[in-house]
């Protein structure tokens, strides 16, 4: 596997999108501008060529694992912050669709009324037939965050990386937000990102990209045309590697 990123080889892509993304500086619901502003960069991607399934987190709505009120179930929690990314999904691929741009949502809940269920060999049909993918319900289970989701489905459906929306440009040696003197990684390793404790994702999301050689490039989502640039120039992000 290259230890850089190699822009060439990338034909098939797992996005992975937080749900505050959507809700831009507000931190909850939508941001419709901030919306608009995305849905124009995926269709950009999509032009390229690339095939593209997206994994949306539910946090703008609902993020069950850290509800303050922990005496609750766990496994109810987290069942609505499942149904929260179905609903993520729905709104952004009515966008794209209301664009004239062709957009499918798959849900790994059983929500047949509303969204068709997710299997492999759905997403791949739908994105080999031009469609955007959006693929929600998290793993379909609780206690499994939708990072998890998304390396799953990225190995799933045979994704040459996910890339890893984030809040800053990449990894860092430490919290950069805290850390003044934190430095920035370009490039690397998963054993590297074990080694050195740098928190790329959660252990089970990256053991399983580990364990699958599923690349990984994190890279800072707030900037203008940066799908784009994360997707073409190696430089942009942090490539996390076998």
């Amino acid at each position: 596997m290259n230890k850089v990123f190699q822009p060439q080889n990338v034909r098939r892509v797992l996005l992975k999108l937080s749900g505050e993304v959507l809700a831009g500086e507000k931190g909850f619901g939508y941001d419709d501008t901030v919306i608009d502003a995305l849905s124009e960069e995926l269709i950009a991607i999509k032009n390229l060529g690339y095939g593209l399934a997206i994994v949306l987190g539910g946090g703008n709505i609902f993020r069950g694992g850290n509800w303050r009120k922990q005496e609750l179930n766990r496994v109810v929690l987290d069942s609505i912050g499942m149904l929260a990314t179905v609903q993520n999904a729905l709104y952004m691929a009515e966008v794209l669709i209301a664009k004239g741009y062709p957009a499918v949502v798959f849900s790994s809940l059983a929500v047949d009324k509303v969204v068709a269920r997710y299997s492999p060999q759905a997403a791949l049909a739908a994105m080999e037939a031009g469609s955007i993918c959006f693929i929600s319900g998290g793993t379909g289970n609780p206690y499994f965050t939708t990072d998890t989701a998304a390396v799953l489905r990225a190995i799933e459906l045979k994704a040459d990386v996910v890339l890893k929306a984030t809040k800053v440009d990449g990894l860092y040696s430490a919290d950069p937000m805290k850390d003044k003197n934190a430095k920035f990684i370009s490039s690397a390793s998963f054993q590297e990102c074990l080694e050195k404790r740098l928190g790329v994702m959660d252990l089970t999301a990256f053991s399983l990209a580990a364990d699958n050689n599923m690349p990984i490039k994190i890279f800072n989502i707030s900037k203008p045309g940066i799908l784009k640039d994360a997707l073409l120039n190696p430089d942009t992000g942090t490539y996390i590697h076998p």
